[in-house]
């Protein structure tokens, strides 16, 4: 018999899947690594198993105790998985940009969600990052996870997305394409990537509103490059260690606009219901089209599914009421 000892046995070795119609103007072979096939729905799974696993080894997360993390949702997602399999009971600091989906989700899989401000400084007592840091200080044996900063997040995309990603183009990629937010799938699949062929290139996808782009170019931090933007899941005001800005060679920004028609264009054109950020990531591909060759073997990372925005991006009324209808 053929059987996973539990659901967490199931994440992992997501399809490669051919993009056809949307870059029909790209002579390179487009490839999309569709993880919502993962069991939670998103890349996320494999970093949370494995920040959750490393915290095990290391002591810092002992029998009965409680999960606590700030998530735009996915991470929370996976690491809602694992604690359920392994025991713990898990807190989700997030904020009021997320979608409803996503908060709902989490409670349905036994998640404690708080719902902070998002137009607020990182340092500012009511953010996310400074609420899950407190929550974890103030609650008896617990373990904040700190996607951000735990370099396990980057490890999980170099031990199994960077080799799925090689074998399943029998080492022909040139070029792999993904959303930057945490980090640690760019950071980690371009380590990966790299060791195996130098000449890769790693792009990263931001948005108007994050520091990424401007700090990978000029090494300046710009505090004017914030302001608050609706794609969800890229982009950061702060800089995680998890960005390995050496790996990345270039960061392309896509608009919000753009990023949710092209969410809505995956589904209807390529019958892949994805997320917010992969519409801009597909996007990013498109704006890139002049640096592809014929020969070239394109892989763009599609971050999750779009399950989680069936109230925004695939609902008329909210893309209307933000012009991107």
């Amino acid at each position: 018999m053929k059987f996973a000892n539990s659901i967490l046995e199931t994440i992992g070795n997501t399809p490669l899947v051919k993009i056809n119609k949307i870059t029909n103007e790209i002579d390179a072979l487009v490839l999309a690594k569709v993880e919502s096939f993962n069991p939670g729905n998103s890349v996320k799974d494999r970093m949370a198993l494995k920040m959750i696993e490393d915290a095990e080894a290391e002591g810092r997360l002992k029998p009965g105790g409680t999960v606590v993390e700030g998530t735009s949702g996915n991470t929370g997602m996976g690491l809602a998985l694992a604690s359920i399999v392994k025991g713990y009971k898990l807190i989700c600091v997030s904020t009021d940009k997320q979608s409803k989906e996503k908060f709902d989700i989490l409670k349905a899989v036994g998640a404690k969600v708080i719902v902070c401000p998002t137009d607020v400084e990182p340092d500012d007592p009511k953010s996310y990052y400074s609420t899950s840091r407190r929550i974890a200080e103030e609650t008896n044996n617990s373990w904040y996870a700190n996607q951000y900063d735990n370099l396990s997040n980057t490890e999980a995309h170099y031990q199994t997305t960077g080799p799925e990603i090689w074998q399943q183009t029998d080492g022909k990629i040139t070029h792999f394409i993904t959303g930057v937010g945490t980090g640690g799938t760019i950071s980690g699949v371009g380590r990966y990537l790299k060791e195996k062929n130098s000449k890769i290139k790693i792009w990263g996808i931001d948005t108007y509103g994050s520091v990424f782009k401007k700090f990978h170019e000029t090494g300046k931090f710009d505090k004017n490059e914030i302001y608050p933007y609706t794609t969800e899941g890229i982009g950061e005001d702060i800089l995680p260690k998890n960005v390995d800005f050496s790996i990345i060679d270039h960061f392309e920004k896509v608009t919000d606009k753009d990023a949710a028609v092209f969410t809505r264009k995956l589904a209807r054109e390529e019958g892949i219901f994805a997320g917010n950020s992969c519409g801009a990531a597909i996007k990013g591909v498109l704006q890139l089209k002049k640096y592809f060759r014929k020969e070239d073997v394109v892989v763009v990372l599609l971050h999750d599914s779009g399950s989680r925005y069936v109230g925004k991006i695939y609902n008329d009324q909210w893309m209307k009421k933000m012009n991107f209808l």
